[in-house]
């Protein structure tokens, strides 16, 4: 057994339209309604390059087969961040600060890593991970 990847990281809004669009414009992701029996009120998936659906966004009343209680903008209990693996550093800087966007930067020189740390719309911490780049 083994862990291949991280699959994807589900984010309960009460600002899905708002919530996709930061990160379609921002990440460059490709915003799609969910499968059925979702619907494209209460689910949206945002799709990488590659065609995966690494970030589900539901409404406060979507159906959740496994339901706790959320309340968007709160801490999201023990995570603390999603970090994503990305390109194009100088690109991202801009596109955040073209967004008033408060965000953080931290260097890992001996990985050759560099990372930005930023929030979604719903105060969902983001670590954008730049290695070489």
């Amino acid at each position: 057994m083994r862990v291949n990847a991280l699959d994807h990281v589900n984010i309960i809004t009460d600002r899905l339209d708002e919530t996709a669009e930061f990160y379609r414009s921002l990440l460059g992701l490709e915003r799609r309604d969910a499968p059925a029996p979702l619907t494209p009120r209460n689910a949206q998936w945002m799709y990488d390059e590659a065609g995966r659906a690494i970030i589900h966004i539901n409404s406060e009343d979507c159906p959740r087969a496994f339901d706790r209680t959320v309340r968007p903008g709160d801490l999201t209990g023990a995570i603390h961040h999603v970090a994503l693996n990305c390109a194009g550093y100088d690109e991202m800087v801009a596109r955040i600060e073209a967004r008033g966007m408060a965000y953080q930067v931290n260097t890992v020189a001996a990985i050759g890593l560099r990372q930005i740390f930023t929030a979604d719309p719903n105060n969902v911490l983001l670590e954008l991970n730049f290695f070489g780049d």
